[in-house]
């Protein structure tokens, strides 16, 4: 699944940060639900209107950008 098909991100809305596209809800927010402990189950039922795509979407999302990530050693 690509994720660009149910995440975006606009300035206009939540400032940029990556939303659920149609919502107001925050990949960041999921992925903190999901990090307290949080199941998809739940966040479905705390959001009815998600789909189990959107969380999926959340943590391809996710996982894209750490992919990408540079790791620069600052122990020197």
């Amino acid at each position: 699944m690509d994720y660009r098909e149910r995440i975006t991100s606009d300035y206009k809305v939540m400032l940029g940060k990556p939303v659920i596209k149609g919502t107001r809800i925050t990949v960041e927010h999921v992925l903190k639900k999901l990090a307290e402990g949080a199941t998809r189950e739940d966040i479905l039922k705390m959001y009815p209107h998600l789909k189990e795509a959107d969380v999926t979407a959340v943590l391809n999302y996710a996982s894209e950008v750490i992919s990408n990530e540079d790791v620069i050693d600052l122990s020197e």
